[in-house]
């Protein structure tokens, strides 16, 4: 099956726009006795909320997610794979980077506790550090949950997205009409919504691929487009909505925590924008160097989402701590006029990031050929696998609410707990062949960020 750029290139725009967002929204401030402050913009300068709609756009990640694994699913299916397997493979190629990733934040917030910093300071720097990590713990989930999705998809089609997103539109209702949203109850099932709105873009990627008929032509993205775009309209003008598609500090509603009914017209709404410039854009990608440009991005996007945030501890330690960055007022036409440098600067200092980590990029992928699992597992490694992504799924869902030092300490049982998980599942491939050949993890390209479509 020939690989659809377009697919590549949805992702690859997802996730720089992700890193872009991020830059853009972080604020430094220096402090009188030079600690550095991080005010939240969205919070701080109310109208940029307005500027999420622009960089929230994850579900694009999901739709090209749920687009490779269909396929990837299938074809390993078709020639023996079990569930286990297949889910390990993947599981292991997200895992590897993220656990040292995760571990050299974790020796650094070791010492750095050890040496006396500030338990605030390192708290905040343990937040930035980890705040992109809500993704992996749903991703890992919807990865597992493939093989029953994918049959769902085989038996009723559309009709699969179209029941998940009716659910999930209920329980964003239910939520926002509930006294106390953050209530117990309440708040568990909300949680479901993070399956349930991210699954509907997931399995819209099924459909999308097997070109079932709610994503050919034009008639049914066009609907999907001005038919989610209406809804998100009602929901945030005369609804109960915020406009933020990020988290906002001190809002009682919040669009992705959990997913709302509102994010979930935006994702359709992104679903039928990006099926209907589809044909538009795989004539540019057929240009030799935009093809490259998205390939060299799509190669390098898993790094990219994971250490994105360190330069900002760079330039904030080199710039700020220092007295050398200028700080006109928070959110000033010369603060932003400032955000030009900023992100050049950033993006400077990501790339020489990037460059320094080849050496750790080329042992991870060396230790991914070694440790993979076995594309046919069964029995007890099947169960290892299991285990392992649950404790990993945990881990990460830790992490993604509380950072790498919630309180200023070092956070020793989560820490242990990724340690665990990712040996797991790495278990079954360790000592042996039998994740190195034949197998469907062949046929993929390398990272779960840039995979076969």
């Amino acid at each position: 099956m020939n690989r659809d750029r377009y697919v590549d290139f949805l992702r690859a725009w997802a996730i720089l726009l992700v890193v872009l967002g991020h830059w853009l929204i972080t604020g430094l401030v220096r402090r009188q006795g030079g600690e550095i402050d991080a005010p939240e913009l969205l919070a701080t300068v109310p109208w940029t909320q307005w500027l999420t709609l622009g960089f929230q756009i994850m579900p694009l990640f999901f739709l090209a997610g749920g687009y490779a694994a269909g396929g990837s699913w299938a074809r390993a299916r078709a020639v023996g794979g079990t569930a286990a397997g297949w889910v390990g493979q993947r599981a292991v190629r997200l895992l590897l980077p993220t656990a040292a990733y995760s571990g050299l934040v974790l020796l650094a917030v070791g010492v750095s506790s050890g040496l006396g910093v500030d338990p605030a300071t390192l708290a905040l720097v343990g937040w930035a550090m980890a705040m992109q990590f809500w993704f992996l713990p749903v991703y890992l989930l919807l990865s597992a949950l493939t093989p029953a999705m994918y049959a769902l998809h085989e038996r009723w089609g559309v009709r699969v997205p179209v029941g998940m997103g009716v659910l999930g539109f209920g329980i964003g209702v239910l939520v926002a009409a509930a006294d106390s949203p953050r209530s117990g109850g309440v708040e568990v099932v909300g949680a479901l919504n993070y399956l349930l709105v991210w699954g509907v873009v997931y399995q819209l990627g099924f459909c999308w691929r097997d070109g079932l008929s709610g994503t050919r032509g034009r008639t049914a993205p066009t609907a999907m487009a001005v038919a989610g775009a209406g809804v998100f309209v009602a929901l945030v003008g005369p609804g109960p909505f915020p406009v933020s598609l990020i988290l906002v500090t001190g809002q009682e509603l919040s669009n992705t925590n959990p997913p709302s009914a509102a994010m979930l017209a935006w994702a359709v709404a992104q679903v039928g924008v990006a099926l209907l410039i589809a044909p538009v854009v795989r004539r540019v990608l057929e240009r030799a160097r935009v093809a490259r440009a998205v390939r060299v991005l799509g190669a390098g996007s898993m790094a990219l989402y994971l250490w994105h945030m360190l330069p900002v501890l760079i330039v904030a330690a080199a710039f700020y701590l220092t007295g050398l960055a200028p700080e006109p007022g928070y959110g000033s036409v010369a603060w932003w006029a400032l955000r030009v440098p900023w992100l050049v600067v950033l993006g400077g200092v990501l790339v020489g990031v990037l460059r320094a980590l080849r050496p750790v990029e080329r042992g991870l992928v060396a230790l991914e050929m070694r440790v993979r699992p076995c594309w046919k597992a069964r029995g007890a490694d099947s169960w290892r696998i299991w285990a392992g992504l649950g404790v990993s799924v945990w881990t990460l869902t830790y992490f993604a609410g509380h950072g790498f030092a919630y309180g200023g300490a070092f956070p020793i049982w989560p820490a242990v707990g990724l340690g665990v998980g990712t040996a797991l599942l790495a278990f079954p491939g360790w000592g042996d062949a039998r994740g190195k050949g034949g197998g469907e993890g062949d046929l993929e390209g390398r990272g779960e960020f840039e995979e076969a479509a």
